[in-house]
């Protein structure tokens, strides 16, 4: 077990390298990724916790047999770590997962973390794994693909103009990149927003805040070469930012986009702003990214609000749901 020095670009080709491969074996479905977007997200994390990486060498030739990296939430939820753990498909059976896991206890041990935290898809080998570790399984996170070719000509266009007669008195306003600094507060209170939304029991919810959303969110797109469009309904009265969509795309892979948030503020919801937003980032979208072919999004199974919008839209479903997994740090450490 080595660790992973994050500056080292060929290190993290050969990490980028197995994750595709691992990909192409448990999860087809998966979208590309880029090299540049899998660097930013080795690095950075989610929005850029401390974290860490380590490494299992293959001396036969030269890859990386096996990888985790390990992020530690910071300020909420400082008795977890988030574990992304892969093993080459041609390193398996030979119980370097057990190792990787043994070692990530231990380092979560050290920093005084009770709880592993991660995702498995359903049905797949990584399930099975992680069952037989004694990890207890959580709430499903659904994918859903919109196929821009399959959707009806016009429908779009109706789907906002309904959802415009809803919400008399709101404006739509959008950027790309960065948030302004006049928008932070504003973004912020979107974000928790989403705090309402299913989650696992235990889960502390994020507190956003204008410097947080900054100093995190901010300075990870900074870190991205990824076009980020925003798209905000403003409440006419009041100034309010009532809902906020975004859309990432990932200019190596131009064909596809990646629905990031999309959240209504409790006291505007009933306005159809959810939809308005949406519909009105589809037809930004057309303009700004003529390429794209497909959306992908996620939602919690439960969430039948914005699995009713999505749906309406023309998402479907794409390929298995996955599974957050939690299993305590003594478990691993006395197995």
């Amino acid at each position: 077990m080595q660790p992973l020095d994050l500056a080292d670009a060929g290190m993290i080709r050969a990490c980028y390298e197995t994750h595709v491969a691992a990909m192409a074996a448990d999860d087809p479905f998966e979208p590309p990724v880029s090299l540049a977007i899998f660097t930013v997200r080795l690095r950075a994390g989610s929005f850029e916790p401390p974290r860490e990486a380590w490494y299992v060498p293959s001396e036969a030739d030269g890859v990386v047999a096996a990888w985790y990296q390990a992020e530690f939430p910071d300020p909420e939820n400082r008795d977890r770590v988030w574990l992304t753990l892969t093993v080459h498909p041609a390193r398996r059976r030979a119980g370097l997962g057990t190792a990787l896991l043994r070692h990530a206890a231990e380092r979560a041990a050290a920093a005084g973390r009770a709880i592993i935290d991660g995702g498995v898809r359903e049905g797949s080998g990584g399930e099975a794994f992680a069952l037989l570790a004694g990890a207890t399984l959580g709430q499903a996170e659904v994918r859903r693909v919109l196929d821009v070719a399959k959707i009806p000509a016009g429908s779009i266009a109706q789907l906002r103009e309904s959802a415009a007669r809803a919400a008399g008195g709101y404006s739509l306003a959008r950027w790309t990149g960065v948030t302004p600094d006049d928008r932070l507060d504003q973004v912020a209170s979107l974000h928790n927003a989403l705090n309402d939304a299913p989650m696992d029991p235990g889960l502390e919810a994020t507190a956003w805040t204008a410097e947080r959303v900054r100093d995190r969110i901010n300075g990870r797109i900074a870190r991205s070469p990824s076009r980020r469009y925003s798209l905000a309904a403003v409440h006419d009265a009041s100034g309010e930012m009532a809902a906020l969509t975004v859309v990432s795309v990932d200019p190596a892979i131009p064909d596809w986009g990646h629905q990031l948030i999309t959240a209504v503020t409790r006291r505007h919801r009933g306005h159809r702003l959810g939809m308005l937003t949406k519909a009105a980032m589809m037809d930004w979208l057309a303009e700004a990214e003529p390429a794209m072919r497909r959306i992908e999004t996620w939602n919690a199974a439960s969430n039948r609000y914005m699995i009713a919008v999505n749906e309406e839209l023309g998402y479907q479903v794409w390929g298995q749901p996955y599974r957050s997994a939690e299993l305590p740090v003594s478990a691993v450490r006395q197995s």
